[in-house]
């Protein structure tokens, strides 16, 4: 009966955000709504043997072959809702209701399965924390603002991932393990949380004695190729797996995005133009890098004028070098109920130091760490924080002028919810628990404000609140100030603002969370 209403009110949550997202079906549309619309095309027009060296567009298809199978399945429909949709010359560009309803309808309908992933992970939670975790993953400003505004799948996608962290947490390593294989095969992305799960289920499961460690080694490793056999064995049997890898990871693409995701390299960018500026004045001969700052693309690694340039190999090292103390800790003490909190901090390190970021991956670790915030009043601040950051640092990837309201509505909203939610999780007495226990922490935005008589035991702290005030005055200066005193000239700088600020919560959230995966155990 309990099962029954907890589905019920999910469902409820669910059909809320569903009216949101019906209600956004107007709204402004990136490229990538192309670039899907043309995979539709690309698919269900050629045979399997021609998906990946099709050209008819410039937005050529470069996601692992599971997705590119689930983008056959939705062709099928989309030739009888329109059959232009999915014409591989006539649908370029194709801007008609049908197809723009037909593709809003799937991402939509594909949350269905992030619906389930969520009730599966939380089905065992008391009823607030439950609640919680809903709140901050169905009602997601991010994924409402990528998914079903800008356009993608990333609820559908993350659902195999919150479904493999759910089957883990309960000790089914084998199934967790089979679902991230699956995931990694809808989207390669997701592939810098494998040297966690490696280490984990090499230490978890295939535990017990060399004989049946062996045995457990072999069955786990079976099943992942088996997966991977699933996706790209009919490549294999064409021999076109090399064209398939080149289009997966198109490395000439260069180290950053065309706008800058809010990581470490956008300080090493800002540095070396710094210098490059300053030693020009001071008489040396320095070259100016060929991208700027207007467009907010690098380019390639040659780009930078000062520093050593920046290899996909230099990235590569330092996303290791980030994650090796957590692979030393899930190496010694392997346990179920950490590896959520492992596995977004995975995708942080990835996110802060991998090469040519989007900043719609922040999600990657956003969603994961909803489930890590309701664990202790700390990690409830810690996502706080984070998911406010994360969602404004998308705000640029909606810069039409009908879309604000909407974006900046959203995160209020979001924000209001957290804040009762997380208040209503945590009560004095629990709080005054956590902070005993943190009290030698040097978390400088998470601890939470003293107050006399214990009024107050959700709060950030007035370091928190003056950075969330920082980020309100780089949207006025933006918005506002710099159309008004500067004009047109120095149109970077709103961006660039936007970007160093945000790279500065989010460089806090890695050390934030690298210090509680040490601590923990």
């Amino acid at each position: 009966m309990q099962g029954e209403s907890s589905l019920s009110q999910l469902l409820w949550c669910f059909a809320v955000a569903a009216t949101i997202k019906v209600l956004l079906i107007p709204s402004y549309r990136s490229t990538d709504f192309e670039v899907h619309r043309h995979w539709l095309a690309v698919t269900h027009s050629h045979p399997l043997s021609d998906w990946y060296y099709d050209q008819t567009s410039e937005w050529t298809l470069d996601y692992p072959p599971f997705f590119a199978y689930f983008e056959r399945f939705l062709s099928i429909f989309a030739n009888l809702v329109d059959p232009q949709i999915v014409h591989l010359h006539n649908g370029l560009n194709y801007k008609a209701t049908s197809v723009i309803v037909f593709q809003r309808i799937t991402v939509i309908l594909s949350d269905l399965w992030l619906l389930y992933g969520v009730y599966r992970l939380t089905k065992h939670l008391d009823s607030l924390k439950r609640n919680l975790i809903w709140v901050l993953v169905v009602w997601s400003p991010g994924l409402l603002l990528v998914d079903h505004v800008h356009f993608q799948y990333n609820g559908f996608l993350l659902a195999w991932l919150l479904l493999s962290i759910s089957f883990l947490v309960e000790g089914s390593d084998l199934m967790g393990g089979f679902l991230f294989a699956v995931v990694l095969c809808f989207k390669h992305l997701f592939a810098v949380a494998a040297p966690v799960y490696f280490v984990y289920l090499f230490r978890h499961y295939c535990r017990g004695g060399l004989v049946r460690g062996f045995g457990r080694l072999s069955v786990i490793g079976a099943v992942v190729v088996a997966v991977f056999a699933a996706a790209y064995g009919p490549f294999f049997y064409h021999e076109q797996i090399q064209q398939v890898i080149r289009r997966m990871f198109p490395f000439s693409r260069g180290l950053c995005h065309a706008y800058w995701a809010p990581n470490f390299w956008v300080f090493y960018i800002i540095v070396d133009k710094g210098l490059a500026f300053f030693l020009r004045k001071l008489g040396f001969n320095i070259q100016a890098p060929a991208a700027s700052f207007t467009g907010g693309l690098v380019g390639d690694s040659s780009s930078f004028a000062v520093l050593p340039q920046i290899t996909p190999l230099t990235t590569f090292v330092a996303v290791l070098l980030g994650l090796f103390p957590c692979l030393i800790k899930a190496w010694r003490d392997p346990q179920p109920r950490l590896i959520a909190r492992w596995i977004a901090y995975a995708y942080t390190c990835g996110f802060l130091f991998g090469w040519h970021v989007h900043e719609k991956a922040s999600l990657h670790f956003v969603i994961p760490l909803a489930i890590v915030a309701v664990e202790s009043l700390e990690d409830a601040k810690h996502y706080f924080l984070l998911s406010i950051v994360s969602c404004y640092s998308l705000f640029p990837l909606l810069y039409e002028g009908q879309e604000y309201p909407i974006k900046v509505l959203l995160l209020l909203l979001h924000s209001i919810l957290m804040w009762f939610g997380c208040s209503a999780q945590f009560t004095k007495d629990e709080a005054s628990e956590t902070e005993e226990q943190t009290s030698n922490e040097s978390a400088w935005w998470e601890k939470s404000r003293a107050t006399s008589g214990g009024k107050e035991w959700f709060g950030i702290g007035w370091i928190g609140k003056v950075y969330l005030f920082g980020l309100l005055v780089v949207e006025i200066w933006g918005q506002i100030l710099h159309p008004y005193i500067l004009g047109e000239t120095f149109p970077f700088i709103p961006l660039m603002l936007m970007s160093i600020y945000c790279a500065l919560g989010m460089t806090y959230s890695w050390i934030w969370q690298l210090k509680r995966v040490l601590k923990l155990s």
